[in-house]
């Protein structure tokens, strides 16, 4: 015969499961659409101090520099951004901090056509309604080399890229939907006056640098903060059978916070890179 209790003791445990699981998924969704802005937010505002600093010593980046590190500042009136910094970058990482600038392309205001990825939902959202963008509206950007004017005179998407014969452009790249995107937006720009010369040889984008890439070196990261978040929700547990409950848990917060915000940003990395 079953042992009595048992299969209460086992829906129980299914409902459980099913409770935190469903936390879980609440949290992520918490994290993703709401407090990212916030990490975004404190991302731009050290970036936009450091970029100032930098701008004003002229010592700016002018060629390639190491992934995340500010070198422009961008306004796009009609989409109501305002300098917002311009990171070195656009995998999942970079464009955590803000837009980001595909690396093996120009510095906007050289010679060529220079590429900005950014995100269109989490993370502040800065490329958000970028398809609204019309011909005529303007771009203005800042980098170590000046100020430069950008005119919105194209646009594309992934299936269908831009076609423009200018020799200096401008394309900005985001996803196609506020949902998990399956493809980009793509807004051109021509340079109104004339360039400024090339820095060093651009490097090789890599496959994470791509629109729609996931972050996939996230992945291992992601298991061992899960497994760290795990033992610690074990050991809170046990605390609390041993110690007074609120003290266990007052103590275990702080380090059960951290646990989440880690295991959400790594699981955030591996959305495609523009969400």
């Amino acid at each position: 015969m079953r042992e009595p209790g048992r299969g209460r003791r086992r829906l129980l445990g299914v409902a459980w499961s099913v409770t935190i699981a469903a936390v879980v998924l609440l949290g992520f969704a918490g994290y993703l659409f709401g407090l990212s802005g916030l990490q975004e937010a404190r991302h731009q505002s050290t970036a936009y101090a450091t970029l100032r600093d930098q701008l004003g010593k002229a010592t700016a980046p002018t060629g390639p520099t190491t992934d995340g590190a500010p070198l422009a500042v961008l306004d796009i009136p009609a989409l109501g951004l305002h300098q917002a910094v311009v990171v070195e970058g656009t995998n999942g990482r970079d464009l955590m901090r803000g837009p980001g600038h595909r690396r093996d392309t120009v510095l906007p205001g050289q010679p060529g056509v220079a590429v900005l990825f950014g995100r269109s939902t989490a993370f502040g959202a800065p490329f958000a309604g970028l398809a609204g963008l019309r011909p005529g509206d303007g771009i203005d950007i800042t980098t170590g080399q000046g100020s430069f004017h950008y005119t919105v005179n194209a646009s594309g998407d992934g299936d269908h890229p831009i076609k423009d014969s200018a020799p200096n452009r401008l394309v900005l790249v985001t996803g196609d939907s506020s949902w998990i995107p399956t493809s980009t937006v793509l807004i051109g720009a021509r340079l109104d006056g004339d360039p400024q010369p090339l820095g060093a040889r651009r490097p090789a984008a890599a496959p994470a640098d791509k629109a729609l890439a996931a972050d996939k070196g996230a992945l291992s990261a992601l298991q061992l903060w899960s497994l760290a978040l795990l033992l610690a929700v074990v050991a809170a547990g046990l605390a609390a059978r041993h110690w007074r409950r609120s003290a266990s848990y007052l103590c275990f917060a702080p380090v059960l916070a951290a646990l989440f915000w880690a295991v959400y940003e790594n699981a955030a990395a591996l959305l495609p890179n523009v969400y």
